[in-house]
């Protein structure tokens, strides 16, 4: 039979998960396809375990299974976006490889899409008939549910589980809108159903939302940054870059640990205006570094306090030139007669720039 469907799994660490899960998928798939009417796509960011070893090893003894390893790339809406656009599968089905997703519903979902009654099948975990009794996290699922609100204002669709990370739709659909995509954070079902220049029809199918099989989950508090980011990015991303954006919202932050430090040495302990400042400005670097890494480039997050140690230098060293040219302008104005707080301000907003744009290359890109 021709192929009709290719499911894309998005992987970190899932080693362990792969083997067990592709013969579910076979078990779901091949009863209605046959052996030749789907395919699996394992689109993997350079695991530490070697998942991308393992899936090697699986399309090896499958020829159904194939494998994309992505070195200096990260996160799941940037990986389901490639896999999108590699593979010519009619239809195309996004799940996550923790076996939290059920493959039993692939059929019923490609059956709906195929007769035409939606332009997206969704696997709801809050549809009539769903269970996330295997989620175990109370405060996620209610965090969830607040997400998914403000989710249908942005999406105009309304539907239970805009959140949801299991859906399919037509390949060629998924193709079309890849242009308009962001790829940026988790949810890219989001992205997805806000990108369509028209509102999609949604079929929703009730998911019993299962336990994680093996491993830990990669979410963590950051996701409702995350998910702010992706609201940020479909409003006013293509005004003002999200990156920039949540680069400079971070930095914000800095000025109010900049300003504390300032003030703290100058009005505290007498300190002169020249050290004060320069105390100041390393401060605030190290908190912006340990801020922009857990949140501005979650997808690109150094791991380990080795890798941390060494991003945190390199984005002091990359800063250093706008560090000291905010340093010279503040003490400039200040020496001038300009009050100490606009003095330092001016400094601050002559380094953002330079900063941002070589530590997004240097620490945080590669060279």
């Amino acid at each position: 039979m021709p192929l009709r469907l290719a499911i894309i799994l998005p992987t970190l660490n899932e080693r362990d998960n792969l083997p067990p899960l592709i013969e579910r998928i076979a078990a779901a798939l091949d009863p209605v396809l046959g052996e030749d009417g789907w395919e699996v796509l394992i689109v993997d960011d350079n695991s530490a375990d070697g998942t991308a070893d393992q899936a090697r090893a699986l399309a090896l003894a499958d020829r159904r299974v194939r494998v994309i390893q992505r070195i200096g790339r990260r996160g799941l809406a940037s990986a389901v976006i490639e896999g999108f656009c590699a593979t010519p599968a009619p239809y195309v089905a996004v799940m996550d490889a923790d076996h939290q997703h059920d493959p039993a519903l692939l059929p019923k979902m490609l059956t709906a899409l195929e007769a035409g009654e939606a332009d997206i099948a969704v696997a709801s975990r809050f549809a009539r008939g769903a269970s996330t009794q295997g989620w175990g996290d109370m405060e996620r699922e209610k965090l969830s549910g607040l997400a998914n609100a403000l989710a249908r204002r942005i999406t105009r669709v309304d539907l239970t589980d805009p959140m949801s990370g299991y859906f399919m739709l037509p390949g060629q659909a998924a193709r079309g809108l890849a242009p308009r995509l962001s790829g940026i954070g988790f949810k890219i079902l989001l992205d997805v159903l806000a990108s369509s220049p028209t509102r999609m029809r949604v079929t929703e199918f009730p998911l019993a939302f299962a336990a994680r099989r093996e491993g830990v989950s990669k979410l963590d508090r950051a996701i409702a940054f995350d998910f702010l980011a992706g609201l940020y990015d479909k409003a006013l991303g293509r005004v003002i870059p999200t990156r920039f954006a949540l680069f400079g919202t971070v930095g914000a932050l800095g000025v109010v640990v900049h300003m504390a430090v300032l003030s703290a040495l100058l009005l505290g302990f007498g300190e002169g205006f020249a050290f004060a400042q320069g105390v100041a400005v390393l401060s605030a670097m190290s908190f912006n570094f340990w801020l922009n890494n857990w949140l501005t480039y979650r997808d690109k997050r150094l791991l380990g306090w080795r890798a941390k140690l060494r991003g945190w230098a390199g984005f002091v060293a990359t800063c250093a030139v706008g560090g000291f040219a905010n340093v010279a302008v503040a003490t400039l104005l200040e020496g001038r007669g300009v009050h100490w707080a606009l003095a330092a301000l001016c400094g601050i907003l002559m380094g953002s720039v330079w900063n941002y744009a070589l530590s997004s290359r240097f620490v945080w890109g590669r060279f």
